[in-house]
């Protein structure tokens, strides 16, 4: 394909996801007329996860360190219930028709805590991997301005799961990314997250990734000086359903992939 045509195409791809979040926004604006959230957003990006996430929203708390959480669910396109169990558990929901990847659906996300004021941001996987109860966990050192970025740590806790590939590729990608940034983290690969907004409204527009953006926003936020710690968390086997990362070696690739033009780019 000739570099015009390539040139051609990615700005079509371009064109109809920007309708698609358009459109979904506006669904929401509709909905929710006065939307205000609380100091802090707890996002949950979920594809094709009915099986899981009602569980994981009935354990998120009401307020976590004194402050009041509002739940946040981006459903990134799909087939199934996962937009209506959400609704029925009291989330707000923003629903992609189509689905355009894990990062683009969290890109979504933060800007949508950008833009309604929010000053904190705890990202969580719909699975049910994360435990909602440790949210205080790591929420706790945004709110004592300890630091800007929290990453949850199955290496620091406990992984309760067996796959030892993917343990393997923890300390793999841990260490490398340590030496690219200098920084002194276990598990780089974490989705549990806790970030403060002023930080992500830096480095959002920098963010490219449509998956496997862990990576992209981690090395993004240190190459430019933001703190960034760890807390001990519990990792759980997925609670239903089927990862949408493809098998351990096309993700290893493809994470690697990111990892690499991520700090290229930030260098």
């Amino acid at each position: 394909m000739s570099s015009k045509a390539t040139s051609l195409q990615a700005r079509r791809v371009a064109s109809l996801r920007h309708h698609v979040i358009t459109e979904a926004l506006a669904a929401f604006d509709a909905q929710e007329p006065n939307f205000a959230p609380s100091e802090a957003v707890v996002l949950v990006c979920a594809y094709e996860e009915e099986g899981a996430i009602g569980e994981v929203l009935a354990k998120i708390p009401e307020t976590a360190c004194g402050v009041a959480l509002t739940t946040v669910v981006i459903v990134d396109g799909g087939d199934d219930r996962t937009a209506e169990i959400s609704a029925k558990a009291g989330a707000k929901c923003i629903v992609f028709p189509v689905n355009l990847g894990h990062g683009v659906a969290l890109q979504v996300g933060y800007r949508f805590c950008i833009d309604h004021g929010a000053k904190y941001c705890v990202t969580i996987d719909a699975d049910g991997q994360n435990d909602p109860d440790e949210i205080p966990v790591m929420l706790a050192p945004l709110i004592e301005d300890e630091a800007d970025f929290v990453v949850a740590s199955r290496r620091l806790g406990v992984d309760t799961t067996t796959d030892k590939f993917r343990k393997s590729g923890v300390v793999f990608f841990s260490t490398m990314m340590n030496l690219m940034t200098g920084a002194h983290l276990t598990d780089t690969s974490n989705g549990y997250r806790a970030l403060r907004v002023s930080m992500l409204a830096d480095v959002l527009d920098r963010l490219e990734q449509e998956q496997y953006q862990t990576a992209e926003l981690l090395i993004t936020c240190l190459k430019r000086g933001w703190r960034v710690t760890e807390r001990p968390t519990v990792w759980y086997p997925r609670q239903a359903g089927t990862t949408k990362k493809g098998s351990n070696w096309l993700f290893g690739f493809r994470y690697l992939n990111v990892v690499i033009r991520t700090w290229w780019r930030e260098r």
